[in-house]
């Protein structure tokens, strides 16, 4: 049950960032690029801070490895350069959907056993998915937004992928969120005027030490506990919660629509997880 409830939490911090991401750049009006660095830096300095306090700053060292420095540059920068150029229904699809195909077919490399009903269950909540966040009326789709969030989800899912070997998770999270943000940074210096100081900066500082640094160092800490495909299943209703937060934030109505496809969502991912009873198998001893 603990294993379960973490996951919740995580899921739950997963949605929260895209909250502040989506009210860091459309409110806020900063670049999505500053918006990534911003995070990046800001996260890195808070899991360093971290493990300086608890007193072991040579954790550092050997801690990343080179899928997970490729998997979360690919997500950042895919994520932030298409986020403005792609509907958002349609981007969260391409990006869970690539995550789905991603950890899956990573998981059916690693020879794991997937059990008929979580198949089952990934396909009724991306089902639920699909009829939550399809855009209505005719979608103007720009090819190369559609390509680099394509590639977030591809990164996303080895950097999680990745997570799953991970001796010291927060070590881990902190070094590679240390190397991929120099980069990052010099490439908003180069292509992006320096951002003034407002709202935006703020949220970005919040996104990327809270709900990015804190919460994806818990992701890497229940990711070797968890099956790759259960990792996949569980991240779709990361959009579902992100809109259901969003629409009691900003007071809007809650359709039927909504309801049903959150229903449909959760649903599936609780036959997935729950069906074989797999949590309650991982949760003994922890």
């Amino acid at each position: 049950m603990r294993v379960f409830l973490l996951v919740v939490v995580t899921m739950i911090g997963f949605a929260a960032n895209s909250l502040l991401t989506r009210a860091g750049i459309d409110r806020g009006g900063l670049d999505p690029l500053w918006f990534g660095a911003i995070r990046l830096v800001s996260g890195a300095a808070m899991l360093v801070l971290l493990i300086l306090v608890s007193g072991r700053r040579g954790a550092l060292r050997g801690a990343w490895t080179i899928w997970g420095v490729i998997g979360l540059f690919l997500y950042i920068l895919g994520f932030s350069v298409a986020y403005l150029r792609l509907d958002a229904g349609l981007g969260a699809l391409v990006l869970f959907g690539v995550v789905q195909i991603t950890m899956f077919l990573g998981s059916l490399m690693g020879r794991e056993a997937i059990p008929p009903l979580r198949w089952a269950g990934a396909g009724v909540a991306f089902a639920g998915l699909c009829w939550l966040v399809w855009p209505g009326g005719a979608v103007q789709v720009d090819p190369l937004a559609a390509v680099l969030m394509a590639l977030a989800g591809f990164g996303w899912g080895i950097y999680s992928l990745v997570g799953r070997g991970a001796q010291d998770p927060l070590a881990a999270t902190a070094a590679h969120f240390l190397i991929v943000a120099l980069p990052f940074a010099l490439l908003a210096l180069v292509f992006v005027p320096l951002p003034p100081i407002g709202p935006g900066v703020g949220l970005a500082v919040l996104s990327g030490a809270v709900t990015s640094g804190l919460v994806y160092a818990l992701w890497y800490a229940l990711l070797p506990r968890l099956d790759g495909s259960v990792a996949a299943v569980a991240q779709l209703s990361v959009p579902v919660i992100a809109i259901a937060a969003g629409a009691l934030w900003l007071q809007e109505p809650v359709s039927a629509r909504l309801v049903f496809a959150t229903l449909l969502v959760l649903g599936g991912v609780a036959l997935s997880v729950l069906g074989p009873g797999y949590l309650a198998r991982r949760s003994i001893g922890s």
